[in-house]
């Protein structure tokens, strides 16, 4: 006949075998997740513009969020280490419903050291939500405002060149990382000067609208490494040119519908892409 004691001692070495398993997995994943010293630029395939910027050290910073939350949630989980539940910053370039509903779905989930938002914030619908769910995580609101810089970790840094209001408001930010220096400008010409403030040093990438005119002096002037197309902003008048016709102006062109997730690579030094369908 069994010895109930050693019934209770089989099942306990039982349990800590599992228990050291699950440990030597999740120190697996933690060691895998690690940052890696460099510069990681996410362009987001989501509805409406969303970019996520890892820094060298590790921090994360988001940019707009795009119109579904649950993509969101989704796209964040994978990105982000397990453990990690802050933010360096939360940046709301537009409060409209192609960049600001996927920002509601992180504060939910994830604390900001400081929040970014364009001035003169409505306070009611999604806009009061994403009001709520900032007060609540006790992160400091500012506005954006054109010469605005904050250090967003690992020697990136993150510039308001420019903010606009109207239809075609917006803004136009610049992350810079060494070598690697990224322009976000997802709104129309009114934008426009303030993007010419980031030309003479070369410009790793740009996002840039899809629906806007591509052979502009704006464009001419920039020379970006490569063009990564952004779909919130909707012109008038839409630009009628194919894929190959843009390819003429610039080799380096990504767009989330082919491409899927387009992440930007540095070292501070050199810059590739990768994408990620």
């Amino acid at each position: 006949m069994d010895d109930p004691k050693d019934d209770k001692r089989s099942a306990w070495w039982q349990a800590a075998r599992w228990l050291a398993l699950m440990v030597v997995c999740l120190l697996a994943v933690a060691w895998a997740q690690r940052p890696d010293g460099r510069l990681h630029v996410y362009f987001l395939d989501t509805p409406g513009d969303a970019l996520l910027v890892q820094t060298p050290t590790g921090r994360f910073t988001l940019i707009d969020g795009g119109g579904d939350p649950t993509l969101m949630a989704t796209t964040l989980g994978r990105l982000m280490p397990f453990w990690r539940r802050d933010l360096a910053a939360v940046v709301l370039t537009r409060a409209d419903g192609a960049h600001m509903p996927g920002e509601v779905a992180a504060l939910a989930r994830y604390r900001p050291d400081i929040v970014l938002g364009p001035p003169g914030m409505p306070s009611g619908g999604v806009a009061g939500e994403w009001l709520r769910l900032v007060g609540a995580q006790g992160a400091p609101l500012r506005a954006l405002r054109p010469g605005g810089k904050i250090d967003i970790g690992g020697g990136a840094v993150l510039s308001v060149l420019g903010v606009s209001s109207g239809e075609e408001g917006g803004a136009v930010l610049l992350i810079e990382y060494g070598a690697a220096r990224v322009l976000i400008h997802g709104g129309g010409p009114a934008g426009d000067a303030a993007a010419e403030l980031a030309a003479g040093r070369p410009l790793a990438a740009i996002a840039y609208p899809w629906q806007r005119k591509f052979d502009t002096p704006l464009l001419a002037a920039l020379r970006p490494r490569a063009v990564v197309f952004a779909s919130a902003y909707e012109a008038d008048e839409p630009a009628l040119i194919s894929y190959a016709e843009r390819r003429l102006i610039s080799p380096g062109l990504y767009h989330e519908k082919n491409d899927g997730t387009i992440e930007l690579i540095s070292d501070g030094r050199r810059i590739w892409f990768a994408t990620q369908r």
